[in-house]
C-alpha cells in the first residue's frame, strides 16, 4: 500500500488545527476566568477608592475645624490677657466682675484647646485610614496591571498559536491573582519598590 501525500498533508493539517483549537479554547477559558476575577477586584477597589476619598475629605474637614478652633483659642487668650491686665488697674468694686470674666475666658481657652487637640487626633486618624486604604488600592492597581499584561500575552498566544507563550502569560497572571487576593483578603503583600516605581 502506497502513502498518498495529500492524505498525509491533510492529516497533518487536521492535527495542527486540533492543537490550535485546544490552545484557543485554553486561552478563551483563561481570559474568561481572569476577566471575572478582575471584575470582582474592580468592585472592591472602587469601594476602597470611595473610602479613601471619604477619609481624605474627613481629614481636610478636621484640619479646617482645627484651624478654626486654633483661631478661637488665640482670640480667647488675647481677650483673657486684656482682662487680666485691666483687672489689675480696675477699682476694687469692679474687680469681681473682672474675675468672673477672666474665669469665663480661662474656661473658654481650656475648652478650645481640648477640642482642638481632639480634632488634631481625628485628622491624624483620618490620615492613617487613608494610608491603610491606599495600601490595598495599590494591591488592586498592581493586580490590574499584571492581569492586563496577561490578557495581552494571551491575545498574542491565540494569534501565533505558540504554546510556550501561554506558559509565559501565566507568570504575570500568577502575580496578578496574588495581588488581587491580597487586596480582597487584606494580606500584607505590598512590593513598595514597584508601587514607588509606577507612581
Amino acid at each position: 500500500m502506497e502513502l498518498d501525500p495529500i492524505d498525509t498533508i491533510e492529516q497533518a493539517n487536521e492535527a495542527a488545527r486540533e492543537k490550535s483549537s485546544r490552545l484557543n479554547m485554553a486561552v478563551a477559558v483563561t481570559v474568561a476566568l481572569l476577566s471575572t476575577f478582575m471584575g470582582i477586584c474592580k468592585v472592591k477597589d472602587d469601594n476602597i477608592v470611595q473610602a479613601m476619598q471619604q477619609a481624605q475629605a474627613n481629614k481636610l474637614d478636621h484640619w479646617a475645624f482645627y484651624q478654626a478652633r486654633n483661631v478661637r483659642e488665640e482670640v480667647a487668650k488675647g481677650t483673657l490677657l486684656q482682662l487680666q491686665l485691666a483687672a489689675t488697674a480696675a477699682p476694687a468694686a469692679t474687680r469681681s466682675d473682672y474675675a468672673q470674666a477672666v474665669a469665663r475666658y480661662q474656661q473658654l481657652v481650656t475648652e478650645q484647646e481640648k477640642k482642638k487637640e481632639e480634632l488634631r487626633a481625628r485628622a491624624e486618624q483620618d490620615q492613617k485610614e487613608y494610608d491603610a486604604q491606599n495600601f490595598r488600592d495599590d494591591q488592586f492597581d498592581l493586580s490590574d496591571a499584571f492581569l492586563a499584561i496577561t490578557v495581552a500575552l494571551l491575545a498574542v498566544t491565540s494569534l501565533t498559536g505558540q504554546r510556550w507563550l501561554f506558559g509565559v502569560a501565566m507568570i504575570p497572571a500568577a502575580f496578578g491573582i496574588l495581588m488581587g487576593c491580597a487586596g480582597l483578603f487584606g494580606w500584607p503583600i505590598h512590593p513598595s519598590w514597584l508601587t514607588a516605581l509606577l507612581s
